[in-house]
């Protein structure tokens, strides 16, 4: 959604809760006290009655939104930015275009839009051929932010680098145009890995992959398991300048995160690095909505409940 048609469609805080309130409702409310899901709206209050038990709900209630101070516009707006660009808007930035003196709320506000993000991500798996690898995103450990003279290790292990398992779901494209690729990418998944053990990646691909996924990788031991979780493993040894080649869209998907996360923030906090990760698949997986990516990512808020 370009800006101008941004503002045309909410210029004030009442068309912002008005357009809220239809989609809550076309998404459908359970009653917290009896689950059910038939209710009337009550204007004079502006909430949400059961027809069962007479359990009210408020607007915000059982969304993202929920227990958060700031103003329907002000989400709306954050959602909007969010999603207008290719590359996306850091929180201070955030912060100054919405004119508030405090970063907290701005923050906590975009990381609660970006765990919607991954868990509407979460609904879909991944299916068909696919490529997988893992990527090393530069980090700052919690504990260890301004320590500038502590000692850490080098290459894979490294408390600077976090490991994060890459898949690609890509289609075989029999005649490409213009002298472009054989193969064309569908979807991303990106998860951060606590280790690289083959327990691990099982986990990880067994709850992102179809069981009848045929997986590419390379000669890493810790994918000799993989056949445990899916039904085809192809492991190639792979020299690391054919990477790029073997595994063209895993490998453009870790090069593009790693400039837009450089390009967005000065460091990324090892705790959060899914959360930046889930933004950037999100888009990316809906790279072709266009205009409607904004209405997308406010059915994934109305639809999730930010629980404390």
């Amino acid at each position: 959604m370009k800006l101008i048609d941004f503002s045309k469609q909410f210029p004030d805080e009442q068309s912002c809760r008005d357009y809220f309130r239809e989609q809550r409702q076309k998404e459908g409310i359970t009653c917290k006290n009896c689950k059910g899901t038939s209710h009337y709206w009550m204007k004079t209050i502006e909430q949400f009655q059961c027809k069962t038990c007479r359990t009210r709900t408020t607007l915000r209630s059982g969304t993202v939104m929920e227990s958060s101070n700031l103003s329907f516009s002000d989400w709306f707006t954050a959602m909007h930015l969010m999603t207008a660009t290719k590359k996306g808007i850091s929180a201070k930035e955030m912060q100054r275009q919405l004119g508030f003196k405090r970063y907290e709320p701005i923050w906590f506000m975009m990381q609660k839009i970006r765990v919607a993000m991954g868990a509407r991500d979460e609904r879909y798996e991944l299916s068909g051929f696919t490529e997988m690898d893992e990527g090393y995103f530069t980090t700052v450990e919690s504990a260890t932010v301004g320590e500038k003279n502590k000692k850490v290790k080098r290459g894979r292990g490294s408390e600077k680098q976090t490991p994060v398992l890459v898949m690609a779901q890509t289609e075989y494209v029999e005649n490409p145009k213009n002298h472009k690729q054989h193969s064309r990418c569908k979807f991303f998944k990106m998860k951060v890995m606590p280790n690289l053990e083959s327990k691990t990646i099982n986990m990880l691909v067994k709850d992102s992959l179809n069981p009848a996924t045929e997986v590419k990788t390379d000669s890493f031991s810790s994918y000799k398991r993989l056949n445990e979780v899916i039904n085809q493993h192809v492991s190639k040894v792979i020299p690391p300048k054919q990477a790029g080649i073997e595994l063209p869209w895993v490998h453009i998907a870790i090069s593009n995160a790693k400039k837009n996360l450089l390009n967005n923030f000065h460091h990324v906090d090892d705790t959060y690095l899914q959360n930046y990760l889930d933004e950037f698949t999100y888009r990316l997986n809906r790279r072709y909505f266009g205009g409607k990516l904004f209405g997308r990512l406010l059915i994934a808020c109305v639809s999730f409940c930010w629980i404390i």
